[in-house]
């Protein structure tokens, strides 16, 4: 049987997709109880690789929630091994990917459950009580949805490819969300946004991280009607971003790499932003764009400086 959905509506529901988004969720819950947090996460970065439905963004929160997750690198396991990659290297395989062999189980778990005609959502939902993480963590859908990137000059390629292979430098002329149109929100997902009395953007990717979440149908809408409780973390700082692609990205696609064009490309469905320090001289334009602007620190180096800005975020949605 399918786990039961809670009934008592979420206090927080958080858009998240990447390492900035486990952070931010990491300091949410010492902000908010576990079981008021719903967390609607990006699986545009699925793959299967080795035979095995592989979800990225969606074990790298699950991982961090646990307290289990690799401190260096923000994703993976702490303490992990290789001996998998190290053998499977030695026979010619392919290894660009690199899975440790703890999170090889969770791989294969999931690829068993999907097999057995269980649900993403569901699978998520076993995997999470395994962890004894108490965040109600959602996939945005349980159809495929896949992130492909057509290459300046090149092919199209998956996310992974573009991600991890070529170590995203390449430059990007167009993204596109595959299966997105055909895709409908996980069970649980509209619940939770129309209920929440906050919605947080985490300072996740807006293109290849938010971008999959809105591409499907009704998420953009059910945000934009709950527009003055959306409260953004910008993702860029001082014109960079803290992690990953995303500045570079927003240029190659025509967008200002700044928190304004953030602003720009949000303005339709999120009501506020939350910006770094070292963007306050830049709250004007923010708020020229039709969103309200809120500055505080927003780097989360450490898990007191997520929950400072957990603390931020949602009371200016108050």
């Amino acid at each position: 049987m399918p786990p039961s959905l809670p009934t008592a509506p979420p206090v927080v529901a958080a858009l998240a997709g990447g390492v900035g988004a486990a952070r931010m969720l990491q300091g949410l819950v010492q902000v908010v109880p576990a079981a008021g947090i719903t967390a609607i996460v990006n699986t545009g970065d699925d793959t299967v690789l080795h035979g095995l439905h592989i979800s990225p963004d969606l074990d790298t929160v699950l991982y961090t929630l646990a307290g289990a997750v690799n401190p260096e690198t923000g994703w993976g396991l702490a303490g992990e091994t290789w001996h998998v990659m190290e053998a499977l290297e030695r026979l010619g395989g392919a290894t660009w990917f690199r899975l440790g062999d703890r999170d090889l189980a969770t791989h294969c778990y999931r690829t068993q459950r999907l097999g057995e005609g269980a649900p993403l959502h569901q699978v998520t939902a076993e995997l999470a009580r395994s962890w004894g993480v108490g965040v109600r963590i959602l996939p945005v859908t349980d159809a495929p949805l896949r992130t492909r990137l057509q290459l300046l000059g090149g092919p199209e390629v998956a996310f992974q490819e573009y991600f991890v292979r070529l170590r995203h430098e390449v430059a990007v002329s167009e993204v596109r969300f595959e299966g997105a149109g055909e895709a409908t929100p996980a069970p649980g997902v509209l619940a939770a946004l129309e209920e929440a009395a906050v919605v947080v953007v985490c300072p996740s990717n807006p293109v290849v991280s938010i971008g999959p979440l809105l591409a499907v149908p009704g998420l953009a809408d059910c945000l934009a009607r709950r527009r003055d409780d959306v409260v953004a973390v910008s993702p860029i700082v001082a014109g960079s971003a803290i992690k990953g692609p995303a500045d570079r990205l927003l240029s190659e696609l025509g967008h200002e790499p700044s928190v304004v064009g953030v602003a720009r490309w949000y303005a339709r469905w999120a009501g506020t932003l939350v910006i770094d320090r070292a963007d306050a001289a830049r709250v004007a334009e923010v708020e020229a764009e039709g969103v309200r602007c809120v500055v505080t620190d927003t780097v989360m180096g450490t898990p007191g400086r997520s929950a400072a800005l957990a603390r931020v975020v949602v009371d200016a949605a108050r």
